[in-house]
């Protein structure tokens, strides 16, 4: 029979019926445990080999390495992991990538799941239509899991019959006595491979699967594994690329363990084949080398055998460099965070998280730096009210100017990510959360507008030569000093765990700014009434009173908002 069109779709097909099958069952085990994973892992992560456990057990839960990166990312942006505990995480997630491969050497070629995949279906769908979203998760959990296997079954029926195209097969064999060579060409294979299916996983089955028919010798199909392990990083590096500063730190330091890792095993691999070989002789009187006594039960757990003890040896082999790993992913990926001038989201990219969960921690970040932004935006209003030099006050407006539009890009960017992040399945303490964060953003957005204004009532001050009154009962410095105190109050509310926030402090402030809002104005007032103070002067007083006071009424509604209050 001939491969054709027909067969290639279904070849596509079953490869994404696998691969459906498995994120199903990873977003379920995610939405069970996701809203756990934040104090498990600040817990099991305090060193770099509980790391490593950690990113194993993980791993093996989820069955996506991917997933697991994209969740030690966001821990990372959060400010719950360093990047040290980090790359141990990702460490132990390659391990436990290697459990793929042992669920279907063990299950998938020995014991027909498939044939059980249909009940396993039937137990799950009823506990779909639960209110309870625990249940649902676990739905989703059952019914991946066997469609997971269903798509494996359709694989291995759908992988061309290559026996029937021997010119295929001399393809192949034109490649498989190079030596060192074959190696290397194989392991481009097994990365290309990846890259099309977009899973390790997936390549790894579809491996297994055309080794396990006999369509590919063991050593060509170890060598499409170790490319395996190369192209689920370049996949994570191309993700990375609309990322954050800390996805491109993690893509890069997935890369380089990863690409040591196959470079020291190109130059032991034929040693370490036979060894594996020989052990498979003793201990299982199985062989996946010697095909004069065929039996392909070898071959999957020989591949299996590999995968595992490659992954091992790297981690420990690289696991006393993670510090110096750590250095050189900072040094090729500095951040540019802290380069205030320019509009940057640091913690947020264009691509939500793999939960909804974790998406609103990655927003909460960005709305903290929002929040110390607005206090060096507020910071420019008092040096603009007592700058003499034109030029360096012309710096000044034109710095005020690109602040205010920061904030409006800023309130969209966030705005944008929270309201895609809420067409996925909210707690009710996410859904608040939200709504605050929303609620927060806006009056951070007022605030700088508000400032604009100032800075523009400050220049029509200036053309006009005016000068207030040097009483000090008159200035405006005290008001300035209690606005800044209450964002400072602000800031630190936002970096505080939320339910631990109380309102005491701000409405201190709060109630301190309006009191020197009366003051003011009244003493103003009596000037005006006494013919000490021009007309235009006074009115571009009231703005700047009126104007602090409004900061400090949005300052207090974004506390009210981190309390829930609003």
């Amino acid at each position: 029979m001939g491969f054709g069109i027909f067969e290639l779709l279904k070849l596509v097909g079953a490869l994404g019926f696998f691969i459906y099958g498995m994120k199903v069952m990873s977003d379920g085990i995610q939405k069970v445990a996701g809203s756990k994973m934040r104090s498990i892992l600040s817990k099991m992560t305090s060193n770099r080999f509980l790391g490593i456990t950690t990113g194993f057990l993980i791993t093996a839960l989820l069955q996506s390495s991917s997933a697991t990166t994209v969740m030690i990312v966001s821990f990372v942006n959060a400010g719950l992991l360093s990047l040290v505990e980090s790359i141990g995480v990702i460490m132990g997630a390659n391990i436990g990538t290697t459990i793929t491969a042992w669920l279907i050497s063990l299950l998938g070629f020995k014991v027909q799941i498939s044939a059980i995949a249909l009940p396993i279906i039937a137990i799950g769908f009823p506990m779909m239509f639960s209110s309870k979203s625990n249940i649902k998760a676990l739905a989703e959990v059952f019914i991946g899991f066997a469609l997971l296997f269903m798509g494996l079954d359709e694989l291995k029926h759908a992988v061309p019959n290559l026996k029937e195209n021997p010119e295929f097969l001399s393809f192949l064999a034109n490649y498989a006595n190079m030596g060192i060579l074959s190696t290397i060409i194989f392991i481009g294979v097994g990365t290309l491979l990846t890259l099309i299916v977009q899973s390790s996983s997936a390549a790894m089955a579809l491996t297994l699967v055309m080794c396990y028919e006999g369509y590919i010798p063991f050593e060509l199909a170890a060598a499409m594994v170790l490319g395996e392990n190369i192209g689920t990083t370049i996949t994570a590096n191309l993700a990375a690329m609309v990322g954050n500063v800390h996805a491109k730190r993690a893509a890069r330091a997935h890369f380089i363990f990863n690409i040591f890792g196959v470079i020291w095993m190109v130059f032991s691999f034929q040693f370490f084949i036979t060894t594996i070989d020989s052990y498979m002789v003793t201990n299982m009187d199985l062989s996946p080398l010697n095909f004069d006594i065929y039996n392909p039960v070898a071959i999957p757990i020989g591949l299996s055998i590999f995968h595992t003890t490659f992954n091992i040896l790297n981690v420990l082999f690289l696991v006393g460099f993670v510090p110096l790993i750590s250095r050189i992913v900072i040094k090729i990926q500095p951040s540019k965070g802290e380069v205030d001038e320019e509009f940057h989201l640091e913690h947020i990219g264009t691509g939500l998280m793999q939960t909804t969960e974790l998406s609103i921690l990655e927003a909460n970040k960005e709305v903290v730096k929002f929040g110390n932004i607005i206090a060096k935006l507020f910071g420019f209003i008092p040096e603009l009210l007592k700058e003499k030099d034109d030029k360096k006050f012309r710096t000044l407006m034109a710095r005020i100017r690109k602040y205010e539009d920061i904030t409006d890009r800023m309130e969209v960017e966030i705005a944008d990510y929270l309201a895609k992040a809420s067409q996925g399945e909210l707690s009710v303490e996410a859904s608040v959360k939200v709504r605050s964060m929303i609620s927060m953003i806006n009056d951070m957005e007022r605030i700088g507008d508000i400032c604009y204004q100032m800075s523009i009532s400050v220049e029509r001050k200036s053309e006009q030569k005016a000068q207030f009154m040097p009483d000090p009962t008159t200035s405006l410095e005290e008001m300035i000093a209690e606005v800044t105190k209450a964002l400072q109050v602000m800031n630190k509310n936002l970096n505080t765990n939320y339910s631990q926030v109380i309102l005491t402090e701000a409405d201190e402030v709060e109630i301190v700014i309006n009191k020197l809002r009366n003051k003011l104005r009244k003493k103003y007032l009596e000037k005006i009434e006494k013919g000490e103070v021009k007309i235009q002067t006074a009115m571009i007083y009231n703005n700047l009173i009126h104007s602090l006071e409004k900061v400090g009424d949005h300052i207090f509604n974004i506390s009210e908002a981190i309390v829930g209050d609003k």
